[in-house]
C-alpha cells in the first residue's frame, strides 16, 4: 500500500508532521508493508531564486503581523517541534524559494537517496544555521545524503533538470484539491491534510488496510494444512 506525501522544505508543518507521520507508521503492524513516496509542492513558487530572507518579517509582511507577533508565532511551531524530539530555530533562519530543492530531492529519489536527503535538508533549515537555499549548502548535503558530487552539481547548474517532475507533482496536487502541505494520500483513498498527531495516522493506515486487503484482514490468510486450490488443481481430501 502507498502513502503519498506532498511537503516542501520551507513549511514547518512538513517539517513536524513527517516525524508524526513516522510515529503513526510505527504503530501499523503491516508497516512493513507501506510504501512512502514523497512528492513536491512549492508554497511560495513565484518567489524568485534571489530573494532570500530572515523568516520572522517575511512572516510578519504574509500574515499582517508586528515582528513580536511573528516570534510568537515561531515559538508556538518550535514547540510542537520540540515535543516530537525535533530541533528548531527560532531566530537566524532565512526563507526563499525552494524549487532548486525540489529539483535535487527527484534526483535523490531517482538514485534511491531522497529519504536521507529530505531528512537533512529539514534539519538544515530548522534546526541547523545552514541556508538550503545557497546552492554550495545544497550540494554539501545532497553528498552528505550519498549522491554523487558532479552529477548534483550538474542538477543545480541546469534549471530545467528535474522540472517537469517537480510540475507534475505540483500538477497532481492542484488536481487532488491540496492546497496546502503537508497533504497525505494513503491509498488513494483517504487524504490528510496538514501535521496532525501521530495517532491519526495510524487510524487512516488502518483503516486504509482493511479495505485494501479486505479478506485477509477479515479472515486471515488460510492455514498451512488448510484445503486449498492452486495452478495444479484442488487437493482432494482423503476420506
Amino acid at each position: 500500500m502507498r502513502v503519498e506525501i506532498w511537503s516542501d522544505i520551507a513549511c514547518p508543518w512538513c517539517y513536524i508532521g513527517k516525524a508524526r507521520f513516522e510515529k503513526g507508521l510505527a504503530e501499523f503492524a503491516h508497516r512493513d508493508d507501506i510504501e512512502v513516496v514523497h512528492r513536491s509542492f512549492e508554497l511560495d513558487p513565484n518567489r524568485a531564486k534571489d530573494a532570500v530572507g530572515p523568516v520572522i518579517p517575511m512572516l510578519a509582511e504574509k500574515y499582517g503581523r508586528t515582528l513580536d507577533e511573528a516570534r510568537g508565532m515561531e515559538e508556538h511551531v518550535a514547540s510542537n517541534a520540540h515535543a516530537e524530539g525535533l530541533g528548531y530555530l527560532t531566530e537566524g533562519r532565512d526563507h526563499g524559494n525552494t524549487f532548486d530543492i525540489h529539483r535535487l530531492l527527484h534526483l535523490a529519489k531517482a538514485r534511491g537517496r531522497q529519504e536521507a536527503l529530505l531528512d537533512l535538508a529539514y534539519k538544515a533549515n530548522f534546526a541547523e544555521e545552514r541556508s538550503v537555499f545557497d546552492d554550495g549548502v545544497l550540494l554539501e548535503l545532497a553528498v552528505e545524503a550519498g549522491l554523487d558530487a558532479d552529477e548534483a552539481r550538474a542538477v543545480l547548474a541546469d534549471p530545467s533538470a528535474y522540472a517537469d517532475e517537480v510540475r507534475a507533482d505540483e500538477a497532481e496536487a492542484a488536481a487532488l484539491g491540496a492546497g496546502a502541505v503537508p497533504f497525505f494520500v494513503v491509498d488513494r483513498k483517504y487524504g490528510i491534510s496538514g501535521g496532525q498527531p501521530a495517532e491519526v495516522f495510524t487510524k487512516a493506515l488502518e483503516q486504509a488496510w482493511q479495505e485494501h486487503t479486505p479478506v485477509l484482514a477479515t479472515l486471515g490468510a488460510p492455514a498451512a494444512d488448510a484445503e486449498a486450490c492452486g495452478p495444479d488443481g484442488c487437493e482432494v481430501p482423503r476420506a
